[in-house]
């Protein structure tokens, strides 16, 4: 039996298909099941013919799932888990409480005092590993930092990571993610949450010179399916859409940034205390 305490991450890990381009061609799910309650949570492809679905349980006692894909290797696997009492130090993810404040999920009263380190996951190992340690006796309990690298004053490096793979002409492949780049990503949104530290993740900026910003629509809304299915298990994720949208609408007017909403909402369902279910943002 698998176990997860509760607001964890149980991660189910399947072998399929490798050939063509599994980010675009294969698409992964599985409901998850406690009582009367299920519970929808999209799946991802984390390279090498490896594909994961992340589940973060908010109900102790005992889950089952069962995957769904268009790929028959990856169809119909079923399995369950054990959902325990929390640790000491995990309360949840934050939430409204009384319409005018915050609260983790377990009750315990949330008041913000954050910070803004946009670009932090992108200098380098030596200087993200200094603003852990800082941040470690900061007093902040919030972070505000982007998924892409930021072109700005005092961020000119060239990150160590991209989000996606270049194709033969050197030319980004915005329908290829770089996992290497998402595995680190997540690695330091954890580790914040280890610091009691909420991640409040910025999906979109225009301080870009490698064409982030400029991605069609489609390719926007794929990107979104994959960072939410890859960071929305992490019970410290809140999510930002953009650092200021408007000098962005040009190329991406309101109506798809009402489709960005719509398309986190729909992959970032949780189940709350009383049994319900709900979105976070």
């Amino acid at each position: 039996m698998n176990v997860v305490e509760r607001w964890g991450v149980f991660e189910v890990e399947l072998q399929g298909p490798a050939s063509g381009n599994p980010f675009v061609d294969v698409t992964l799910g599985a409901e998850f099941r406690h009582g009367d309650m299920t519970i929808k949570v999209p799946g991802f492809y984390d390279g090498d013919g490896i594909y994961k679905v992340r589940f973060m349980p908010a109900q102790e006692g005992e889950w089952t799932y069962r995957t769904h894909s268009n790929a028959e290797e990856l169809d119909g696997q079923t399995g369950s888990l054990h959902c325990t009492a929390p640790a000491p130090n995990n309360h949840g993810p934050v939430q409204v409480r009384h319409q005018y404040h915050f609260a983790y999920a377990d009750g315990t009263p949330y008041f913000p005092f954050g910070t803004t380190c946009y670009a932090w996951i992108h200098q380098g190992d030596a200087l993200e590993q200094q603003t852990l340690k800082t941040l470690e006796t900061a007093g902040f309990n919030k972070l505000r930092m982007c998924v892409f690298p930021k072109d700005y004053i005092f961020n000119k490096n060239e990150p160590v990571y991209h989000p996606f793979k270049k194709k033969d002409d050197s030319r980004w492949d915005f329908t290829r993610y770089d996992v290497a780049f998402f595995r680190h990503l997540e690695q330091r949104v954890a580790q914040l949450g280890a610091l009691g530290i909420e991640a409040d993740i910025i999906l979109f900026h225009p301080y870009d010179r490698w064409g982030y910003a400029k991605m069609t629509p489609e390719q926007d809304y794929a990107y979104l399916r994959y960072v939410v299915a890859r960071l929305a298990a992490l019970h410290n994720v809140w999510w930002s859409m953009a650092n200021e949208y408007d000098f962005m609408l040009q190329d991406k007017p309101m109506a798809v940034w009402d489709r960005f909403f719509a398309i986190v909402q729909e992959n970032f369902s949780i189940a709350d205390q009383a049994g319900g279910i709900m979105t976070r943002l």
